[in-house]
């Protein structure tokens, strides 16, 4: 069977033959996964936009894993759009699974070795170092017999995100910028979105922007509700870590799939004056001064 879906989803292809003198549970159901995209909801407009998981840069990897009701894992793979050893298509799946009750996971994220992903169940999901664009899905999938059984889904953006823009241009020296985050985390429960901790986050970027120009740096991390007031202290460190500048921003203003943007001077005299705005659009700029 082959679908042609017009929004982002999973579809499930389940074909077999069945006979009465056999036990169902011995039987393997043929499962197909189609990961073809994923929602991006953009500021407070209701409407979405199916975006191809091949197509959008920030996402190069998918975990599609199937869990009994007892946490026991069943199936689980791992696509990365740079090695397609394991599949044709990035973002379709095709396994075999017994007769029985789970619980689908879906994971479309962003890799590297400094974002590596492990998916332990339906409600736990940690990054090593620093949390990456996130999105994910559950559902429940009960397989009772080998008819063809189709089923769409799709994949909401789970992380937020934070934006350090500086108003001033870099000053020699500065080779980091680190951001400090009073609450949120990098792990988090695929099924809700939200992190598992929420005792906060510390992520030092390196900072390559020339002399004189400014600087954007950025930080995503999990909250643990839709949103979240945070503490969150930058600063400036050079080659031996050592802090040139820092200011701590009470109460930012974050919520799950929102860019919150920080716009100020960091390094020349005007930032001891400790002016502020922050942005809470994922996209158009609302600033409000602190």
């Amino acid at each position: 069977m082959k679908n042609n879906l017009i929004l982002a989803g999973i579809a499930l292809l389940f074909s077999a033959c069945t006979n009465d003198n056999f036990d169902d549970s011995r039987l393997l159901a043929p499962v197909r996964v189609h990961v073809t995209g994923f929602s991006v909801s953009q500021q407070d407009i209701p409407t979405t936009r199916a975006t191809s998981v091949a197509g959008y840069n920030d996402i190069n990897a998918v975990i599609l894993a199937f869990y009994k009701g007892d946490g026991t894992e069943v199936e689980k793979i791992t696509q990365l759009k740079s090695d397609n050893s394991n599949y044709t298509t990035f973002g379709e799946f095709e396994c075999s699974l017994p007769m029985g009750s789970y619980t689908m996971v879906a994971v479309a994220y962003y890799t590297n070795e400094n974002s590596v992903l492990t998916l332990t169940s339906p409600t736990e999901a940690s990054y090593n170092v620093r949390a990456r664009e996130t999105f994910a899905y559950t559902q429940a999938v009960n397989i009772s017999n080998t008819d063809a059984v189709d089923i769409s889904a799709t994949l909401s953006r789970i992380i937020s995100m934070l934006t350090v823009q500086s108003t001033d241009g870099k000053v020699a020296g500065v080779t980091n910028v680190r951001m400090t985050f009073s609450a949120g985390g990098k792990d988090f429960n695929p099924t809700t979105g939200f992190a598992i901790t929420n005792t906060g986050i510390v992520n030092t970027v390196g900072n390559s922007s020339a002399i004189g120009a400014t600087s954007s740096s950025s930080t995503c991390l999990f909250l643990a509700t839709d949103e979240q007031d945070i503490d969150v202290t930058i600063e400036t460190l050079d080659t031996d870590g050592n802090t040139l500048f820092s200011k701590t921003i009470e109460d930012v203003p974050f919520k799950r799939n929102r860019l919150t943007k920080l716009t100020g001077a960091m390094y020349t005299n005007e930032a001891l004056s400790g002016s502020f705005q922050v942005n809470t659009d994922w996209l158009d700029e609302e600033d409000v001064a602190f």
